[in-house]
């Protein structure tokens, strides 16, 4: 036999949730701003860790981005800003496109390591890669991720 609440029941447990959403919330966020701890058994410095998804088809139907291609525009376009190393991962992924469609589609993950303190000064960097692949390859977007974190080499 199923079990039912009263509605004075459901209305107390959706308050209690709304309450703990927007009490805890303001919390979360505010911690993304600070650097990374300090507290014993952390190290390194703080860096940011930059993540951009790059898809492979092109949404004109021309032909998807090879892999060469795309390690021709990170030689041309990413390691002269980020000479100091990134990673570059292949994979597949998905997305919803601008017409409500999901594409699937073989993706590059590009991962870029640099000091929290160079933040200001890279981020216009990371914004021409990001531009210099949508216009190369007619894409619609680059992802971007970007988290702070811990760092010891």
């Amino acid at each position: 036999m199923p079990r039912t609440t009263s509605p004075r029941t459901r209305l107390a447990v959706a308050a209690v949730a709304l309450t703990t959403l927007t009490v805890g919330a303001p919390a979360a966020y505010a911690s993304l701003d600070k650097e990374p701890a300090s507290a014993a058994g952390v190290r390194g410095d703080a860096y940011v860790e930059t993540r951009l998804m790059f898809g492979t088809e092109r949404p004109d139907g021309g032909p998807d981005v090879t892999d060469r291609q795309f390690m021709d525009f990170v030689d041309r376009e990413v390691t002269p800003r980020f000479p100091e190393g990134l990673t570059v991962q292949t994979g597949h992924g998905q997305w919803r496109d601008a017409h409500g469609t999901v594409e699937r589609e073989r993706s590059h993950e590009l991962v870029l390591l640099y000091p929290a303190a160079s933040a200001a000064e890279r981020d216009p960097q990371v914004e021409r890669i990001r531009d210099a692949y949508i216009r190369a390859y007619g894409q619609e977007a680059v992802a971007r991720i970007d988290d702070r974190l811990s760092v010891d080499f």
